[in-house]
């Protein structure tokens, strides 16, 4: 039955065996004899956030002003990386990586990178986490012409930045396809913070397009995982066990400072209704 957000493929879990289950439920690969996942995985910690980006969420509904941020973080940013005359699918990458807002929205191919980033505030422990999952294969292959011959050319599941380039040029071709368009692509590795947390990234072809309103649209290309805030604490104490934390998912002191500072905050102190409720109780 669908929730209140009208989700109907949420599959609420009850323990980590469950939960493992699930993340790589229907990963069996009959043609290749292999257990090969066809989804991207997305972890919320809290299942009432939506999949809205950066950029909706920052400029709302004025399309135009994504243009005004490129130009801008093109003019002063200095990032040879990009190389001259750099399309807008290489600005948008490294503007994300860097925290401008854009209308990419990250994914993981791990699951359990994903089980991190559901698990990792522990202020949000009073709420449910979620991890979306949608299978990009499909979704690519749902593509256009001249971008599904690039696929088959390439023998790909998921576009590179040098395979959209040559097939569209620009950004702005990819939008003159149609309003209702998704694809995945994978970023370069521009650091290790890529590499390790194993991403890549969907993009619509609308700056301001929701991909959980399209998603909803096609419920056999999704579904939602509910990590009950019960069970968040097993979780997240597992998770850290077999070193998926911020020190190795965001190398450097600032994530080595993020993960210290959860790993030695005592239970007590995180947040807990039932200590708050007593605390108010006269």
């Amino acid at each position: 039955m669908a929730d209140a957000c009208g989700h109907g493929n949420d599959i609420r879990v009850q323990s980590w065996c469950e939960l493992c289950e699930c993340l790589y439920q229907n990963s069996w690969q009959d043609a290749l004899m292999r257990f090969r996942s066809n989804y991207a995985f997305r972890g919320l910690s809290d299942e009432t956030y939506d999949l809205k980006t950066s950029f909706t969420r920052r400029c709302r509904d004025y399309a135009h002003l994504e243009y005004h941020l490129l130009r801008n973080f093109s003019k002063y940013a200095e990032v040879p990386w990009t190389g001259d005359h750099a399309s807008a699918w290489r600005w948008l990458t490294v503007a994300q990586h860097h925290g401008l807002p854009t209308r990419l929205l990250d994914w993981t191919y791990s699951p359990f990178v994903a089980a991190h980033f559901a698990t990792a505030d522990t202020d949000r422990f009073h709420r449910d986490g979620v991890i979306w999952f949608a299978d990009y294969v499909k979704i690519n292959q749902m593509l256009p012409s001249p971008l599904s011959e690039e696929l088959v050319h390439h023998g790909a599941h998921a576009f590179t930045l040098e395979m959209l380039e040559h097939a569209l040029g620009d950004i702005k071709a990819f939008d003159a396809l149609g309003e209702d368009l998704v694809l995945f692509f994978e970023p370069p590795s521009i650091d290790a913070r890529i590499v390790n947390q194993f991403a890549f990234s969907s993009v619509m072809s609308r700056p301001t397009a929701q991909l959980d309103r399209w998603l909803v649209d096609h419920p056999e290309l999704y579904g939602r995982i509910i990590i009950p805030k019960e069970l968040k604490w097993e979780i997240r104490d597992k998770l850290d066990q077999a070193n998926i934390t911020e020190r190795t998912l965001f190398p450097g002191l600032d994530g080595l400072a993020s993960w210290l500072k959860r790993q030695y905050t005592p239970r007590s102190r995180a947040f807990n209704p039932s200590i708050i409720k007593r605390r108010n109780e006269p």
